[in-house]
């Protein structure tokens, strides 16, 4: 690898007007079965799933995988899933998600001595906590333990869009699936894969396709995310 860090895939879906969400940021299912089955096969290909504190909270989701993906893995010598891991800055986790009752990976936590106590001693029980002393997640560093510490090659990244454009913005994404869905939302403080934020990125990310299928209304394009970036003036 070109990187000394684990390979970043992210993978999302939007709205024809660039919506990945609504403006309160409350689950939404607006993709087909097919969209989530590719979300599903993107995972299945990693050797860590990503998602950052707000997205898993506002899913409620446990980052598995459906039996016979799980079973296809584990015939190529692999976990049955991958490993999840969740960034927070704050650390308020609640370990009551439901990502916590199930044991089909282990999880990893990247927070910040921010967390309160209570929170540290809830989550230490069932996950491994990775606590900085900064005020917030060096990801670059987060990426570089995962390699080093837990052989991770490959990453899934799942959002959220904060997450995703902290990522992008530290060049620390190289490729993007993304799903058109035939859907328009509008609204100003719903989110796009960049975010809510009406600053521009601190220099252009130039996407270099190198996929592209239709199946029924919905448009799946793959990215390749170019690390060379010209800046604005």
């Amino acid at each position: 690898m070109k990187h000394k860090r684990p390979l970043v895939v992210a993978t999302f879906a939007m709205t024809v007007d660039g919506k990945v969400t609504t403006k309160n940021l409350s689950p939404v299912d607006f993709t087909s079965r097919e969209d989530k089955l590719h979300l599903f096969r993107q995972r299945a290909l990693a050797d860590a799933v990503l998602i950052g504190h707000t997205s898993l909270k506002r899913d409620n989701v446990r980052l598995g995988l459906p039996t016979e993906m799980q079973e296809s893995r584990v015939k190529r010598g692999r976990s049955r899933c991958p490993l999840r891991v969740i960034v927070s800055n704050e650390g308020r986790i609640d370990h009551r998600l439901n990502i916590f009752q199930s044991d089909v990976s282990p999880i990893i936590i990247f927070s910040t001595k921010r967390m309160p106590q209570k929170y540290q001693r809830a989550l230490e029980k069932k996950t491994t906590l990775h606590l900085s002393d900064t005020k917030s997640v060096n990801l670059g560093g987060m990426l570089q333990t995962l390699r080093d510490e837990y052989k991770v090659r490959t990453v899934a990244c799942e959002g959220g869009p904060t997450l995703f454009r902290a990522l992008l913005e530290q060049g620390l994404i190289d490729r993007l699936n993304l799903t058109i869905a035939p859907f328009m939302f509008g609204g100003a403080k719903a989110p796009t894969l960049t975010g809510v934020s009406k600053d521009f990125l601190p220099a252009s990310v130039h996407c270099s396709l190198s996929d592209m299928r239709t199946i029924g209304d919905e448009c799946f394009l793959t990215y390749r995310i170019k690390h060379q970036r010209r800046r604005r003036n």
